[in-house]
């Protein structure tokens, strides 16, 4: 048997070297790009906060830590973080990037509208990321799934298309998280215990959810994309007026919201 590796010797050898490795993936892309999230697509008015301000984003464009991914009611925005995970920000939505920059499974804080995430695993390996609202705390761990804030109390609407998902109260701990599984979905409430919150098979909001992104998903292949140009200017748009990088394009009209 001098020689060979048993199946279990292999599995113990490609922990010690999967985990290191993984537990260390910031570190494998340049400095620079570690915390950041690359602009693939884009319709519509999609901006990031510098100094309070709007300024434009164009595909090709970074977000860095921190930033604040703000949309009009005709704007999304596809981007993807070093690891090859993307979401998505649709229309009427506030997000904040890698918001707890010393912690990189620190995703995205949503504070308004609707964001997808596919989270890419690595290795074959789980890939913890979180996403945050002001009422839940949803943790994956390589998965599809949607996260969206519906009322003005913050209930949040956590739908998983793929995977495994994880959720807890973010104001009311109690107990265990809620795992939800491939077409389930739950919603939390401010006041409410999560221990108490029904969920169920969201199949039939699932296709609504697709629907609507399938809509921005034509709005695109209909209107060229700008290439990798850099927030670096302000361009008057047709109308007159605009903001710091846009480009001037005329957007497409809105696609319809999401359901509630």
């Amino acid at each position: 048997m001098h020689g060979f590796i048993t199946k279990g010797t292999l599995a113990v050898c490609t922990a010690l070297f999967v985990c290191p490795v993984f537990a260390q993936l910031p570190n494998l892309f340049p400095e620079e790009k570690q915390y950041s999230a690359q602009v693939l697509q884009l319709t519509g008015q999609v901006s990031v906060l510098k100094n309070q301000e709007p300024w434009v984003l164009n595909v090709g464009d970074w977000v860095q830590k921190r930033q604040v991914i703000v949309t009009g009611g005709n704007g999304y925005g596809l981007f993807q973080v070093n690891d090859g995970s993307t979401f998505e920000v649709f229309a009427n939505s506030h997000v904040v990037f890698r918001n707890n920059a010393g912690d990189w499974k620190d995703l995205l804080d949503l504070f308004l509208g609707r964001v997808k995430v596919h989270v890419q695993k690595f290795g074959g390996q789980p890939n913890p990321n979180r996403v945050t609202t002001p009422t839940a705390v949803i943790s994956v761990r390589g998965t599809i799934f949607d996260v969206q804030i519906e009322d003005s109390d913050a209930t949040t609407l956590v739908l998983v298309e793929e995977g495994l998902v994880d959720v807890r109260h973010a104001l009311i701990p109690s107990g265990p998280p809620k795992r939800l599984s491939e077409g389930e979905y739950l919603r939390v409430y401010k006041t409410q215990p999560i221990a108490k919150a029904n969920f169920d098979k969201g199949n039939a909001l699932k296709r609504a959810l697709q629907v609507a992104s399938d809509a921005v998903s034509t709005a695109l292949n209909r209107i060229p994309q700008s290439g990798g140009g850099t927030s670096g200017g302000t361009v008057p748009t047709p109308g007159g007026g605009g903001l710091p990088g846009d480009t001037g394009a005329t957007p497409p009209p809105p696609p319809p919201p999401p359901p509630q």
